[in-house]
């Protein structure tokens, strides 16, 4: 009920004042916290496609529950059955079969997916940090709101104490932005499966988008990754934008993390033979259900 609720606080800002900045830090926010979920959710905790510090995995676990989607394990977790059985009854959010708003809204929101699998992610579940965070996973998002709260008091009122001068800010900069982040994520699972186009041959219903890749940083290149997941890049193609995997890089230039893992050249050069229609000949063994890993 919580969350249904929330779609709705952000039109208390007809009652309060908003400035251009409070616009500006939500839409710092939504694209900020939009990287640590796709760098820190997806390409790291679910899939391992590079490696970093206990102290920089911290921070990304950290900053993506800022974004009120529940703990990195348990996200983590639920994606590792959805690759598993993609597009199959036991996938928690397939459109193709339980349909759009269920695959958009009604999973996440279900008792029967409230529970972290931890017995899917025993290589996270050994650090004790990533599961008190799990297990509290709304404490970044609280720490968010508190700072845009202050910072906005600071900006547009007399001081941090004046209450009333950063209720703007808190609505636009931290609670519309969270919304709209919700909708930009969970079209990957709602709409990904549905519209677009598809490169290569999977067992799934799984397409790409070029406008979902912009809303997302990079996930809307959802076949790709379907067929090929143990990369951190999901634009194979140097015309596939892919902003989370640019950003990654320039951690890796940074000694932030390494080990980066690229798009091997025989998955390009199938890429760029195949026809881009649904019709195929072959599908990636690695797909097959029997060599499926749990990420």
């Amino acid at each position: 009920m919580g969350f249904i609720i929330l779609q709705f606080v952000p039109l208390l800002a007809f009652f309060t004042v908003v400035r251009p900045v409070d616009w500006y830090i939500g839409i710092f926010l939504y694209f900020f916290r939009m990287f640590f979920i796709t760098a820190g959710y997806h390409r790291y905790f679910s899939h391992r496609t590079f490696k970093t510090s206990r102290v920089f995995q911290f921070i990304m676990a950290f900053f993506a529950q800022s974004s009120l989607q529940k703990g990195a394990l348990w996200w983590c977790s639920n994606h590792r059955v959805h690759h598993k059985y993609s597009d199959q009854p036991e996938d928690p959010h397939s459109a193709n079969l339980y349909g759009f708003w269920y695959a958009h809204i009604g999973w996440i929101i279900s008792p029967e997916f409230k529970a972290t699998r931890y017995d899917l992610i025993k290589d996270l579940a050994k650090y004790p940090e990533l599961v008190w965070l799990n297990k509290y996973h709304w404490v970044p998002a609280l720490f968010l709101a508190v700072v845009v709260y202050f910072t906005g008091n600071v900006l547009h009122g007399t001081g941090i104490f004046d209450f009333s001068a950063g209720l703007g800010t808190l609505l636009i900069g931290f609670v519309l932005s969270t919304v709209v982040l919700y909708h930009g994520t969970f079209t990957i699972n709602s709409l990904m499966h549905i519209i677009g186009g598809r490169r290569y041959a999977t067992t799934d219903k799984s397409k790409n988008s070029v406008i979902l890749a912009l809303v997302t940083l990079g996930e809307g290149w959802h076949n790709n990754h379907h067929y090929y997941q143990s990369t951190a890049r999901q634009g194979f193609y140097w015309w596939e934008i892919d902003i989370t995997y640019y950003f990654i890089r320039l951690l890796g230039l940074l000694g932030i993390v390494w080990e980066i893992r690229e798009v091997p050249k025989h998955v390009l050069d199938g890429g760029r033979e195949t026809p881009r229609s649904n019709k195929y000949r072959n599908i990636n063994p690695a797909l097959k259900k029997e060599n499926l890993q749990e990420h």
